[in-house]
């Protein structure tokens, strides 16, 4: 595909998608991490003469309707305040007189039920006001989305430095070795093709998170009333026996009677859990045997945490793990965003080598799946070239 540097902008209109679903509160953006990583490609198109730069992205999930809470106003203002420059939002994404401001932000995408639907006919009015499309939203590539799949047919287009970034630290294919991946979450039904591939690619992989239980019934462990998935036990208990002393599990857990904040908790050798026990984060000895094996490490990839962190009592684990991993000389790759929240918390984001904002399509990227948006500006290159 071609990159953002490939291309002369000089006096073209630029229709850039990026993502700007970031939290909001009370009309205002909490955190702002995703719209400053567009920033460097918005200076670039700019500095490179283009006439005008047009915006647009989605937001929540309004099902194809307009919802007032879902509007990308904040986005907007907030954008503003980091370029500098006014940037001004209009109430909707197409059939729009667009005004002359070198940069301007359309209304949000699925708020018309055609961005979702994969429409041809909403794609081509997304279009019409451009000479040149570039994606820098790689979050959304695993979805074949109008904008995303739809436009590049239309338009010459290439790849922003947000989704380069997120192309080249999550490929996989030369990394250092030895390579860790710490795989954390709670089901093992939503992590299979992932860890399948992750064994293609990396020597170890640690297992945390409540799917660690589905992994200890396969080997013919009690749970208590761990979370766990029944239907998924073969399938883990097949992933063990073909990758011996490659995955490995957690030797000791956190359990409790409740999962609430101040709940009573114990810790305990993964094969001393009662009929009633609950878990909730892995172990200390756990914490230290995975942050031994983690010293010799070259490459760490980080999905998911270790335990139940929406509780402070049962989010040891996964501070632990995450603090140490931050610490250790080795390129570090984390992603998804329960985990990215508590390296915010910590206060530790800019101690890793790459942090992903992409989620699901991350996820499938690392799975070794075809990216639609992406297969759509590699077919753009070869149309326009």
């Amino acid at each position: 595909m071609l990159k953002i540097t490939d291309v002369d902008f000089k006096d073209q209109v630029v229709l850039l998608r990026t993502d700007y679903n970031v939290p909001i509160a009370k009309g205002i953006v909490t955190d702002d991490a995703r719209i400053k990583a567009s920033l460097e490609t918005i200076r670039y198109i700019v500095n490179a003469g283009a006439r005008q730069i047009i915006i647009i992205s989605h937001f929540g999930r309004p099902e194809g309707r307009v919802v007032e809470e879902m509007r990308l106003t904040p986005v907007a203002d907030k954008l503003s305040e980091l370029l500098g420059v006014n940037v001004p939002k209009l109430d909707d994404c197409i059939n729009i007189k667009i005004p002359n401001d070198r940069i301007v932000m359309l209304e949000n995408l699925r708020f018309y039920p055609e961005e979702e639907g994969n429409d041809d006919f909403f794609a081509r009015k997304l279009a019409a006001n451009a000479d040149i499309f570039v994606n820098d939203a790689f979050s959304v590539c695993h979805r074949d989305h109008s904008s995303v799949f739809q436009v590049p047919k239309l338009l010459p287009s290439c790849a922003g430095f947000q989704l380069i970034r997120e192309i080249i630290n999550l490929n996989l294919e030369n990394i250092s070795k030895p390579a860790i991946a710490v795989m954390g979450g709670a089901k093992v039904s939503t992590k299979i093709g992932l860890i399948g591939n992750m064994l293609k690619k990396v020597d170890i992989v640690l297992i945390g998170g409540a799917m660690m239980f589905t992994f200890l019934k396969a080997m013919g462990f009690e749970v208590g009333k761990s979370k766990y998935e029944a239907d998924n036990v073969g399938i883990a208990k097949k992933l063990l026996e073909a990758n011996k002393k490659r995955i490995v599990l957690p030797i000791d857990c956190v359990v409790s009677g409740k999962i609430e904040e101040g709940a009573a908790s114990r810790n305990v050798s993964v094969d001393a859990i009662k009929k009633d026990d609950i878990g909730v984060d892995i172990g200390e000895s756990t914490v230290r045997y995975y942050n031994q094996i983690l010293d010799s490490a070259k490459t760490v990839i980080w999905n998911g945490p270790m335990g139940i962190i929406e509780i402070g009592s049962f989010a040891k684990g996964t501070e632990e793990i995450a603090r140490h991993i931050s610490d250790i000389s080795a390129v570090t790759i984390v992603g998804g965003g329960e985990t990215i929240s508590v390296i915010d918390k910590l206060g530790i984001g800019d101690k890793f080598t790459f942090v992903s904002t992409a989620g699901g399509a991350a996820l499938e990227f690392l799975e070794g799946k075809e990216l639609p948006g992406l297969k759509a500006l590699e077919e753009s290159e070869k149309k326009f070239e």
